[in-house]
């Protein structure tokens, strides 16, 4: 029997982690994250796993990618300006191919900003915030349900590319509070890291077989020794000046993303049979979205949802799909337009987008949207 409980979302996304497989949380204190601290802190003893609150997210970060290159399943929770902080051990983590689950609960900002108000402003951060040609998964829930059951996702994609995954919540979703169904525990999937278990030192720990993108490393410490570095390096570990080396590495790092979009990318589509006007969102902006839908719906407009869950990489192909039936385009989010550019780059001109953003620490409404579509629609006879 699936079991009902009263949750909020920052507390899902620590159950769900727990479910999932977490045994190792460090993190520091920062509004709206800080109950998934709190939770953690509370659960973790309960199920045989450490928490750690650090003296900053710096050394949040590089805690959780010390417990899991050991082994442990391990995550970290932050909002905006701690998460800036993280992204030099983000790289880190990419390089050295530690898989672990951030959370980012986004805040309204730049700086300390407004930090118990909505904004979805980290969402270009969440791809391009460490530095390099990188590869990135990053997965944004819309309910509190949703939270628990994606962040197990986050955690499974992370055990099996070998990669940390952004877990891109938002104010709105992390303070919301519902009545949820939660699965029973046979039914979730979940994933464990490939490994080799080969004793001995100096092995080719990141080994890769022609065709094969992710390398099968035993945990550090369990009978066999190699090196971890951020710096580009050979298979054995060890650090390589080689640009043919270098090329080869950077290249399957971005391949065992890009290469298993479909695997990795999933959307949610609500009222798009037959839709004319298609409203992109993401997380927090999706129950406005949906409610604004069934009141245009009840105007006659054809309007339906298009909601990546994956936001990055982004559900290009997805969208491209629609296009041919679709006269425009509506992209919401609580921001001054960051997936909007997204949205752009993969619509590439073939039809009109609009956009409705904010950026003012309130929320958009069902009204912000409908009023929005009635212009779009006032503009498009005026044409």
């Amino acid at each position: 029997m699936s079991k009902a409980v009263l949750m909020q979302g920052n507390e899902a996304a620590v159950e769900g982690a727990i479910a999932a497989g977490m045994r190792f949380f460090a993190g520091y204190p920062i509004t709206p994250s800080t109950e998934i601290a709190e939770q953690s802190a509370l659960r973790l003893p309960q199920v045989g796993g450490h928490f750690l609150q650090m003296e900053d997210e710096l050394a949040s970060i590089a805690a959780v990618l010390g417990a899991s290159a050991a082994g442990v399943k391990a995550m970290t929770a932050t909002s905006g300006p701690g998460f800036s902080l993280m992204q030099e051990n983000i790289g880190y983590g990419v390089m050295a191919e530690i898989p672990c689950v951030i959370v980012d609960v986004q805040r309204a900002g730049p700086s300390t900003g407004l930090p118990t108000s909505p904004s979805q402003g980290d969402y270009m951060q969440a791809r391009w915030g460490t530095h390099g040609d990188h590869p990135v998964i990053a997965l944004s829930p819309s309910s509190v349900r949703e939270t628990y059951t994606l962040i197990i996702r986050a955690f499974n994609l992370a055990e099996k590319y070998r990669t940390p995954v952004i877990f891109l919540m938002d104010e709105i979703v992390g303070h919301m509070r519902e009545g949820v169904e939660l699965p029973r525990e046979s039914e979730l999937i979940i994933n464990h890291r490939k490994m080799s278990f080969h004793d001995g030192a100096n092995k080719q720990c990141y080994f890769v077989p022609e065709g094969e993108y992710v390398p099968a490393m035993k945990p550090f410490g369990q009978g066999e020794r190699y090196n971890i570095t951020g710096l580009a390096h050979d298979s054995s570990g060890f650090p390589t000046n080689s640009t043919e080396i270098a090329g080869k590495l950077f290249t399957r790092l971005l391949d065992k993303v890009e290469k298993n979009v479909n695997d990795i990318v999933r959307i949610e589509e609500y009222a798009m049979d037959d839709a004319e006007t298609a409203i992109v969102c993401f997380g927090g902006t999706t129950r406005a979205v949906m409610s604004a839908i069934l009141e245009a719906r009840a105007q006659g407009k054809k309007v339906g949802m298009f909601r990546p869950i994956t936001v990055w990489p982004f559900p290009e192909q997805q969208l491209r799909a629609r296009l041919p039936q679709l006269k425009n385009i509506l992209m919401v989010e609580h921001n001054h337009g960051q997936m909007l550019l997204e949205v752009q780059r993969t619509v590439g001109g073939a039809l009109p987008v609009d956009f409705l953003g904010r950026i003012d620490g309130t929320v958009i409404s069902p009204a912000d949207i409908l009023a929005k579509l009635n212009e779009m629609e006032e503009n498009c006879h005026a044409q």
